[in-house]
């Protein structure tokens, strides 16, 4: 049986645009090298919304206002299955640090398809790639 991860992903809004940070190598090579909404596994005793706010500074020195929630997706990897809760965020400032990602991107919605997005984020991308911010 495949583990479970409940995970959570910020989607930040600044200015009508999106941020996309891009992992570097990774042993799952499914999601190596590819574009995800920051953020992290949910760990014992933190609802989503603190484990955003610390995955965000942990990963980025990044402060940010957790919104509401957006959306929340089911996907299989090959060796775990992820639940993706996705939030509505809005920076706290303007500065942070790729501290875990090797790229970061601004995007508006209709041009989340140019950069290659991790397999869980897809439908999520979709659903935002339609819309205005």
């Amino acid at each position: 049986m495949k583990k479970v991860l409940q995970v959570v992903g910020a989607i930040i809004i600044n200015d009508g645009r999106i941020l996309a940070v891009k992992r570097g190598e990774n042993k799952n090579k499914a999601v190596a090298f590819k574009y995800e909404f920051p953020g992290g596994k949910i760990e014992q005793g933190e609802t989503p919304e603190q484990a955003l706010k610390r995955e965000l500074f942990e990963e980025m020195n990044y402060d940010i206002d957790v919104g509401g929630k957006y959306m929340s997706v089911s996907y299989e990897y090959d060796d775990v299955i992820v639940n993706l809760h996705t939030y509505l965020c809005k920076p706290l400032s303007d500065c942070y640090t790729l501290n875990e990602h090797i790229d970061d991107k601004w995007l508006l919605p209709k041009d989340l398809f140019s950069v290659e997005w991790a397999p869980a984020d897809y439908d999520i991308i979709s659903d935002l790639s339609k819309r205005q911010f």
